[in-house]
């Protein structure tokens, strides 16, 4: 059944698909360029929704191979936030990572360090909503337990004209979607 028509023997109205332009990212754990709180991030400019691989084992049978489901592995999500001068995300970003732990060695015996609870702590819960031409919400993402692992700036350039950005790429234990129909596509809680 094509997206446009609710059956093949009669048209009764359009049905809109998911639009790429239409999604909002917040992070729990930042707003308005500040930690604490949760806002949307009004400066989104992409998302890499997530993915998942399944891993595969073989069993070898005389002169067969036979391939069982093996383990499930989260893939990396990354958002691209432009850069505004207020609130100021490189700088908020970095000091998401201070809070994290991580310390320059200018202070002897400073031995403080990153830890998990604290780098998901700090970021907070994440997640990327989708929402139809009306504003409601047919799609959220929920990242589990995220934390960031590579910060990216971009470039610098005297003969470029686009905006400043921040690639944030951000590891997480399990996703979990949320439809309109508020189904259910990967457990969580």
């Amino acid at each position: 059944m094509p997206f446009w028509a609710d059956d093949h023997s009669q048209r009764r109205g359009l049905k809109d698909p998911k639009r790429e332009f239409r999604f909002q990212v917040s992070f729990q754990g930042v707003t308005d360029g500040a930690r604490g709180g949760t806002s949307v991030l009004w400066y989104a400019k992409t998302v890499k929704k997530p993915s998942f691989s399944i891993k595969e084992v073989s069993h070898q049978y005389i002169n067969h191979t036979f391939y069982y489901p093996g383990r499930t592995e989260w893939n990396d999500c990354t958002i691209q936030l432009v850069d505004p001068v207020a609130p100021d995300v490189a700088v908020t970003f970095a000091d998401i990572i201070s809070t994290a732990g991580y310390n320059p060695p200018t202070t002897p015996g400073d031995i403080v360090t990153m830890s998990k609870a604290k780098a998901v702590n700090t970021l907070g819960r994440v997640n990327i909503r989708q929402f139809d031409s009306n504003g409601e919400t047919v799609e959220r993402w929920t990242l589990w337990n995220a934390f960031i692992t590579e910060y990216t700036l971009s470039d610098l350039k005297y003969d470029g004209d686009e905006l400043s950005t921040l690639d944030l790429k951000l590891r997480y234990d399990w996703a979990r979607i949320n439809t309109k129909n508020d189904s259910i596509a990967t457990n969580g809680t």
